[in-house]
């Protein structure tokens, strides 16, 4: 296969990236936030030493859709043999730069040397990297977390050593392995870090609403911005962010975004009975998020995001008059957000859609007094 790398060297700076989200950032979603103003996208992690086996669902991680014109894969490694072959792969499809996950704090990657463990090994990582840099023809970038506890916080450390090996931007999600999503994001640590490097450093966590995250990203003095759950919740939030205002899509729009996910998930897996099965893998998996929505709008809530970010805030659904619509989509219920997925998949239009979510909003009564959180320690 030819490189189908082209076009201008990438550029970290004055960008919003799309996060390289685990089963969320499939390429169907990621074309969703293209439509909805993304510019930078990056795909899921996958493993180069499975990429070097040529096993055929990792190097699916590594495919882009012709839209996506800035591209970056996202690989985990240890061996710098594994880490060159499959960011080469990378490169053969298309990506503009390759992403090496030292954050990532899931067990089957630290229990593999891979991921945040690697926050723990410096100048193991630091070898590795360099060797990264000389056997791929793109920018490596490197996304770490803060360390690997409250107690063991050695960002600053790994970032020197990622600069001196010859990485072209490192991303900081600012919080610990051990914290995983529990505690709000550490912006000032991310600023520190910023501060000491002269590589561009991109800011990740808690960027829910367009007031919030260009308050973080002017505040910290990043480089550039990256969105996980906040593009999951929304993924109309690139446009916000670029253009410094809200859009409060009613719930029949918010309905007709998730159908055009679900016909790009069609268009991806095949209409079929096998097409169908592997979109039901991910399709009610995003309702998990897509029902966290709320409208943020800046005069009610700007203030508040300042004490607190609103993505680790939560919002108590006892509004007595909340629509019918609207109730169905924030239900936090995952055999409704199965039979949602389903008849996404099955209309052939947003108006038929919105007729089938009427009559199964009659069939499931909402569950009563629940308090949904936008957002939770969510892998």
């Amino acid at each position: 296969m030819g490189n189908l790398h082209s076009g201008p060297p990438m550029n970290f700076r004055g960008r919003v990236f799309l996060a390289p989200l685990t089963k969320g950032g499939n390429l169907p979603f990621r074309r969703l936030c293209l439509a909805h103003g993304a510019e930078v996208t990056m795909g899921e992690m996958a493993y180069a030493y499975q990429v070097k086996k040529r096993s055929k669902s990792e190097l699916a991680l590594l495919r882009k859709h012709p839209d996506e014109t800035c591209f970056g894969a996202q690989i985990a490694a240890s061996k710098p043999a594994d880490a060159i072959v499959a960011g080469n792969a990378a490169v053969e499809r298309g990506a503009s730069w390759v992403d090496l996950n030292c954050g990532c704090p899931i067990h089957d990657i630290v229990r593999r040397g891979m991921g945040a463990t690697m926050l723990q090994r410096p100048t193991q990582l630091g070898k590795l990297v360099a060797e990264m840099v000389k056997g791929i023809p793109v920018p490596v970038s490197v996304k770490i977390r803060l360390g690997w506890s409250e107690h063991d916080q050695n960002a600053s450390e790994v970032a020197r050593v990622l600069e001196e090996s010859g990485a072209a931007a490192i991303c900081v999600h600012g919080r610990t392995r051990e914290q995983r999503y529990s505690r709000a994001a550490d912006w000032d640590a991310i600023a520190r870090i910023a501060a000491e490097r002269s590589i561009p450093v991109i800011g990740n966590g808690d960027l829910l609403t367009w007031y919030e995250t260009h308050a973080r990203w002017r505040q910290s003095g990043v480089a550039s911005v990256m969105l996980g759950r906040g593009a999951l919740i929304k993924p109309w939030l690139f446009r916000e962010i670029a253009e410094k205002q809200a859009w409060e899509p009613t719930a029949e729009q918010r309905l007709a975004v998730y159908h055009d996910l679900a016909q790009k998930m069609k268009a991806h897996f095949r209409d079929d009975e096998k097409g169908r099965e592997r979109a039901m893998r991910f399709l009610p998996w995003h309702f998990e998020f897509f029902c966290r929505y709320r409208p943020l709008p800046a005069a009610g809530w700007e203030e508040a995001s300042r004490a607190h970010p609103l993505m680790q805030t939560r919002f108590a659904d006892d509004e007595p008059d909340l629509p019918v619509l609207e109730r169905l989509l924030r239900d936090p219920r995952p055999e409704l957000h199965q039979r949602l997925a389903t008849l996404l998949w099955e209309a052939a239009d947003p108006a038929e859609a919105e007729a089938r979510a009427l009559l199964l909003a009659a069939e499931m009564p909402p569950v009563g007094g629940q308090a949904a959180e936008v957002a939770t320690a969510h892998g």
